[in-house]
């Protein structure tokens, strides 16, 4: 079963997050893995979820916040359908991310770290995404957009917006 950002954990079938304990739970080291592979089956790590995990695992859940807390990769709140990673690299910084990043919040109305209110999109600041030569560069999802200007920024959400109606 895969979530997107409105589907809520609680009151879920845990039976894929248990199969997936199940196949790692005598492998020393495994843990990353399973919470890796629990965000992606629940689009985050709630309570829930790492409860589940650390009973699973026999573990304390304060080890699994630990671990979730120290990797950036983990995230404790759902994301919108589209998780917007804006790149604030040297390279980026220099070509004018930040004014990219003041577009974002002008067309979007979010900062880092938030999401729309319709839970479309999230934005996500980071220190880079390794596309160097398309500075200044985003990602929408696994999707690349290099040598962004607002024009394309816009282009680039309405597009998103487009993908969703269509499918509804």
């Amino acid at each position: 079963m895969k979530c997107n950002s409105t589907c809520a954990v609680v009151g879920h079938d845990f039976a894929e997050l248990d199969g997936v304990i199940e196949e790692y739970k005598e492998i020393e080291g495994s843990l990353i893995t399973v919470m890796q592979k629990a965000q992606d089956i629940f689009g985050y790590l709630s309570v829930e979820v790492i409860e589940r995990i650390a009973a699973g695992l026999r573990l304390k859940p304060s080890k699994i916040y630990g671990v979730a807390t120290f990797y950036t990769q983990f995230r404790f709140e759902p994301i919108g359908k589209y998780l917007i990673s804006l790149c604030l690299g040297t390279a980026c910084h220099v070509n004018g991310a930040e004014n990219i990043k003041s577009a974002i919040y002008d067309e979007l109305g979010i900062s880092d770290g938030e999401t729309t209110d319709d839970g479309l999109f999230t934005l996500m600041c980071v220190a880079c995404i390794g596309c160097c030569s398309l500075s200044p560069v985003m990602s929408i999802n696994d999707e690349i957009y290099g040598h962004l200007t607002r024009d394309k920024l816009v282009a680039a959400f309405k597009s998103k917006r487009a993908e969703v109606s269509d499918s509804q």
